[in-house]
């Protein structure tokens, strides 16, 4: 991997990742495109710089991050994350080799991006507007969506959760703000894990990819944060129909053009 295709995919991962349309997957297709999709280093890479964009919710977000004195918030960010270590763990390698191919994630970006269009019109009466609100419980079960976007790449994690925080009464925008955070010891845990087991299977990491891994986290931040601003005012003004229509058409063009090259 190159610095340029490091920073191409930083870019992607910082615009994409907040947003209902699948970091991963537009990673995945690009690193693709590349033609760097099946080195080692590009898969850490892919999953460790997304928590340099995660990292931006921690900035922008920072009073309510770090209000030690709501004790139970952290709590039930612990308990929603369980779900999905779990599951990552357990099918961590499966997803790697099988589920990871262009047309899998163009069929979920399809399918994802029709549910989009409804969802709007499916969850319109949420009675939880504050995060003190929301219960252990149901914390858990916002948490286990995270296992969707896990075994479906390309579905997205924050359309995952966002729509079952939704699921679960949520107003749109406490579900998105609660999906952010959740994203922080989530995508922490997948970065921590991911770089142990390259290490573990590859023996070193090298001062390049160390550098490289710098560069992509900076950029991933940078980009996120202006991101973040740009979908809660999307989603409040507009709410998810845009974002379905961008991912049939993403959708369907990949589709074409995979089917169309064989």
């Amino acid at each position: 991997m190159s610095t340029i295709q490091a920073i191409i995919l930083a870019i992607i991962e910082g615009l994409t990742e907040f947003l209902p349309i699948s970091s991963t997957g537009h990673m995945v297709l690009m690193s693709s495109y590349l033609g760097i999709e099946n080195d080692k280093f590009t898969k850490l890479f892919e999953v460790c710089i997304q928590l340099g964009a995660i990292l931006a919710v921690v900035v922008l977000y920072w009073k309510k991050f770090f209000d030690f004195s709501k004790w139970q918030f952290y709590v039930k960010l612990a308990l929603a994350v369980v779900p999905a270590l779990i599951f990552g763990k357990l099918f961590d390698d499966l997803i790697d080799e099988h589920l990871g191919s262009p047309v899998f994630i163009a069929t979920v970006l399809l399918v994802g991006g029709i549910i989009l269009l409804f969802v709007d019109n499916w969850f319109k009466n949420p009675v939880i507007t504050e995060e003190p609100d929301i219960n252990n419980v149901t914390a858990i079960k916002i948490g286990a969506y995270q296992c969707l976007a896990i075994m479906f790449p390309g579905l997205s994690r924050s359309a995952a959760t966002i729509i079952g925080g939704m699921q679960q009464k949520l107003s749109r925008s406490l579900a998105a703000e609660f999906s952010f955070f959740l994203a922080v010891p989530t995508m922490t845990a997948a970065t921590g894990y991911k770089l142990l087991k390259f290490i573990s299977d590859e023996g070193s990491i090298t001062g390049d990819q160390i550098k490289l891994l710098a560069i992509g986290n900076v950029v991933a931040f940078i980009v996120a944060v202006l991101a973040i601003k740009f979908f809660i005012t999307i989603l409040n003004k507009y709410g998810f129909k845009y974002f379905g229509i961008y991912r049939i058409i993403v959708g369907i063009v990949i589709l074409a053009l995979t089917v169309g090259s064989h």
